[in-house]
């Protein structure tokens, strides 16, 4: 019992003390004697000043203002800038969390303030990239929305808006931010490849390549990247290093097969493609095995890029329930999924293997790359795609 009333003494005392402090400080305020004032608080314990900070926080508002003064003079930023909560002077506080290095509550204070353009560096600076973001979302500051992208892990997405801005140099940088195990890693290789060689730096894009093909064994097999390093080298006039490239590739993609680049040539998009640029985009295509009842496209879900049959079957379905009705059945030839090449469009029917099938599959990221690296070309395709459509389009209104 003793020692719990010795603790409440000692309780009291500290709190009386704390009380005593606060008059002193007040009576030296009201004497002028900031600088004096400042010294007396500099003198108390962390558990002194924390005491004093939470009875001044009771006190009118402009003796809390007057207090924070003498903080500021105690360089006490962040204990000055907690008793003006609630003065008005938001702005005032802002600045002063900034000096105690409390960038977060600092930007809470610069938003009350209406300065968001300040709340949102104050919360980039503090790590609060999240919130960060959405200020600068709502200001509308794209580049500076692609950093805290960046900054987020979310490289990917930073470097899509960095290219809609027109800055080359940010967007490779972030595309260098894309790890190895994500599944846009190869489209991001092919990216900074074109954007380097543009740029010129095409030596700095091989060793891009080769940095990527030495360490992951997908890379190696990837058609695209091996069909890019050829580019480059014939940029560089090294066209027996691009051949031996070419040669090193699976058949299918080192020459043409009669079927398979037949059917790829005979699809209407393609219609007016020069042969060199023919063959590069053949280079791109990749053959798949598709076992039998598999579904290959789904109805609704995003496209995945181009299917071009070369042997098998497979059944078109309204959708995906069980009742859905057959809408066609196709073989050897037949192509599917051009569209999701040059629109962002979902699937309009469900694709079921009826049999197994091989086909030639080029994704939406290795043709991008093609019509980056192959600008008449993709102004060839997308004239005759829109032409198609049109064709469609009055065709459904007839």
């Amino acid at each position: 019992m003793s020692g719990s009333g010795s603790e409440v003494v000692e309780g009291n005392g500290e709190k009386a003390g704390a009380e005593g402090t606060l008059q002193a400080l007040q009576a030296l305020m009201g004497l002028e004697s900031a600088a004096t004032a400042a010294r007396l608080y500099e003198e108390l314990s962390a558990a002194q000043r924390e005491r004093l900070l939470r009875d001044a926080a009771l006190a009118p508002s402009r003796e809390r203002q007057q207090l924070s003064e003498v903080l500021s003079w105690a360089r006490d930023f962040a204990g000055a800038a907690r008793l003006l909560q609630g003065c008005g002077e938001d702005s005032r506080m802002a600045a002063l969390y900034v000096q105690g290095g409390q960038y977060v509550d600092a930007a809470e204070a610069f938003l009350r303030a209406g300065e968001p353009e300040r709340a949102a560096a104050a919360f980039e600076r503090g790590g609060a990239l999240e919130r960060a973001l959405e200020v600068y979302r709502g200001l509308g500051s794209r580049e500076q929305v692609a950093h805290c992208l960046v900054r987020l892990g979310r490289p990917h997405e930073g470097a899509l808006l960095y290219r809609e801005l027109g800055q080359p140099h940010a967007e490779v940088e972030a595309l260098g931010c894309v790890p190895a195990g994500d599944a846009r890693h190869i489209e991001s290789v092919l990216r900074m490849c074109m954007l380097l060689d543009a740029e010129g730096f095409t030596r700095r894009a091989l060793a891009l390549l080769a940095d990527t093909l030495r360490a992951s064994e997908t890379a190696r097999g990837d058609p695209a990247l091996a069909a890019e390093k050829a580019r480059l080298l014939r940029r560089m006039g090294m066209d027996a290093e691009a051949e031996a490239v070419i040669a090193r590739l699976p058949a299918q993609s080192s020459a043409p097969e009669a079927n398979g680049y037949n059917y790829l040539k005979a699809i209407p998009i393609f219609g007016e493609l020069s042969l060199e640029d023919m063959k590069d985009l053949y280079r791109v295509a990749r053959q798949v095995l598709i076992p039998a009842g598999a579904v290959m496209l789904e109805k609704g879900a995003a496209g995945v890029g181009l299917f071009v049959l070369l042997e098998g079957t497979v059944d078109v379905y309204t959708g995906t329930e069980d009742d859905a009705r057959r809408l066609n059945t196709l073989g050897p030839g037949a192509y599917l999924g051009e569209i999701s090449l040059v629109q962002d469009a979902p699937v309009s029917a469900r694709v079921k293997a009826r049999t197994s099938v091989r086909a030639l599959r080029i994704t939406r990221a290795g043709f991008q790359h093609y019509l980056d690296t192959h600008e008449g070309a993709a102004l060839r395709i997308f004239r005759l795609f829109t032409q198609n459509l049109a064709a469609r389009v009055r065709a459904l209104s007839t």
